[in-house]
């Protein structure tokens, strides 16, 4: 399975698997992107990503976090 932007759940999923350290609240949108684009699974073009999907995927990771 690859993942794109837009698997907002997974990606979150995957994030709280990998940063369980990490309080999701905190992070900004430049490690944010950095780091999805470091995750296994991950095949999708950069220039896709945008503050309103990056909003997306903290806000699922929130969710999952808590």
């Amino acid at each position: 399975m690859s993942l794109k932007w837009t698997d907002t759940l997974e990606i979150a999923i995957q994030l709280c698997d990998s940063h369980p350290e990490v309080d999701p609240q905190l992070v900004r949108f430049t490690d944010l992107r950095d780091w999805v684009q470091q995750l296994d699974e991950f095949d999708d073009d950069p220039a896709h990503c945008g503050e309103k999907i990056l909003e997306a995927i903290q806000i699922a990771w929130i969710d999952e976090a808590s």
